[in-house]
């Protein structure tokens, strides 16, 4: 008789156990960043398709390449990567731009557009926090998107790189010498280290910012990025007749330089720069520009808690 009595508890108490174990099993942030993968699908397709304009253009360009080979062999011995490694900055300079387009156009899009064609109904039906779903979306921007573009361009470096030597030997030149002067692997070495210093860490304050406009917004969110700086330079150039705010911004944009300590370029692929770190992790304005992000983001939260479709 007590039997059937006991067997409540015990299968009660399982499914306790289970129950949390399950849960955890189905990683929420791991999901929730698929999620976003599986829905914006240019996150992976305009890297990819100026990866193929870049191999595309880079295979009418080899029969050029012997001429060019032999004009940078007559240069001094700092002047010789220029010529060579031009072709390779232009692939590795429209791929990471693709990528910084559709960055810009996601952290817009990512928030308001779940509320505009009210997916976000369902998806607040699931156990995943405000909190969890935002992190996931900055993490498409921050971090998915620089990293799959560097995987992009070490593909499409490597094959342009491999069609050269093949040109080059088959035109009775030295490869070795080609590798040696254009030091790819360091150069994309380079490239990483930028992107983890600028595109991963100096800019998360603007695609915070970003996703902050997109949760907030109830129309036109691109208007809304723009306007509130634009009408806080306006307001300061005709109250106090200064421009520090656009200063600001502009130091914001192109800045990170911090990080290589005799870059001469905007994008830095030249495998002497000298990497500075320490100077670059010491500087305020990057710690102070990850708690403003910081900031942003718990606001973003905050705010697709409460707000309704539109």
């Amino acid at each position: 008789m007590n039997t059937p009595i006991n067997a409540v508890p015990e299968s009660f108490s399982d499914a306790q156990v289970v129950a949390p174990a399950a849960f955890v099993e189905t990683r929420p942030f791991y999901w929730s960043v698929r999620r976003e993968l599986w829905e914006y699908r240019s996150v992976y397709l305009a890297p990819l398709a100026a990866a193929g304009v870049v191999l595309l253009g880079s295979l009418f360009g080899l029969a050029h390449l012997p001429h060019t080979m032999q004009f940078a062999m007559t240069l001094n011995p700092m002047q010789q990567r220029e010529p060579l490694a031009s072709h390779y900055n232009f692939a590795a300079a429209l791929i990471m731009g693709a990528a910084f387009l559709v960055s810009i156009f996601y952290s817009i899009d990512a928030l308001y557009g779940e509320r505009r064609d009210r997916s976000i109904l369902f998806w607040k039906s699931l156990p995943v926090s405000d909190f969890t779903v935002v992190l996931a979306k900055a993490t498409i921007p921050l971090v998915i998107l620089p990293l799959f573009a560097f995987a992009i361009t070490f593909v499409t470096g490597t094959i342009m790189l491999l069609m050269s030597s093949a040109v080059l030997r088959g035109s009775g030149q030295s490869v070795s010498t080609y590798w040696a002067v254009l030091q790819p692997w360091r150069a994309l070495m380079m490239l990483l280290y930028h992107l983890v210093t600028v595109h991963m860490l100096w800019y998360a304050p603007f695609y915070a910012w970003l996703l902050l406009v997109s949760a907030w917004a109830r129309r036109a969110p691109f208007l809304w990025v723009a306007l509130p700086p634009l009408a806080i330079h306006v307001f300061e150039k005709m109250a106090f007749h200064t421009s520090y705010f656009a200063q600001f911004l502009n130091n914001r944009f192109t800045g990170g330089r911090e990080a290589m300590g005799n870059m001469q370029e905007d994008f830095p692929l030249d495998p002497w720069t000298h990497l500075t770190p320490g100077a670059f992790l010491a500087t305020p304005g990057l710690w102070i520009g990850l708690a403003v992000a910081a900031l942003f983001l718990y606001a973003a939260a905050r705010l697709r808690r409460n707000r309704e479709p539109t």
